[in-house]
């Protein structure tokens, strides 16, 4: 799986005023990326990028607009990568926007809102809920960990292990949980 990113709004230039050309632009390079990845058999992903803290230029902000886009795009190696931070910042109503593209949905990212640290830490998302919510959901790629750490590396994958602890599982071990 490789991120196809969407690209930036030229400095200066009005979002809205060059909005129809940056699709068509894009959607053309993700038809010809899709191609190639094909022979590959890779999986390109596609990702919303916030562009009220994290990026004002980024073009691909909603998963609505993700949506449309791999619509109109029409391969089937392309899909969502649904960042929940940037998905909360633009968006919020992160169970139905789970629900309503979890089929386009090709990997997830994790950080916490508004800080962007470990997922237990201080914020607007309940971890614990999405997951289960992915888990009923029938979720089975993997989950990345977008944030910057409050500590080390180690530190900042505790909560994955208290999580794993109050379900009743055993740990996965460092080598796996790094993966």
């Amino acid at each position: 799986r490789i991120h196809l990113m969407a690209g930036r709004v030229p400095l200066g230039a009005d979002r809205a005023a060059v909005a129809g050309e940056m699709e068509t632009t894009f959607i053309e390079n993700l038809r010809y990326g899709a191609d190639l990845l094909a022979q590959e058999d890779m999986i390109g992903l596609v990702e919303p990028i916030n562009n009220r803290i994290t990026d004002p230029r980024y073009f691909l902000n909603t998963p609505h607009q993700a949506a449309a886009i791999l619509e109109k795009v029409g391969r089937p190696n392309l899909k969502l990568q649904l960042d929940l931070f940037h998905c909360q910042i633009m968006d919020g109503n992160l169970s139905r926007n789970l629900e309503t593209y979890f089929p386009l949905i090709g990997h997830i990212q994790v950080a916490q809102v508004p800080g962007r640290h470990e997922p237990d830490s201080p914020g607007e998302l309940n971890f614990p809920y999405i997951f289960d919510l992915l888990e009923s959901l029938g979720y089975t790629g993997y989950v990345g960990c977008e944030y910057a750490p409050k500590g080390d590396t180690l530190e900042g994958l505790g909560w994955l292990h208290s999580y794993w602890e109050s379900r009743g599982l055993p740990h996965a071990g460092t080598s796996k949980v790094a993966e």
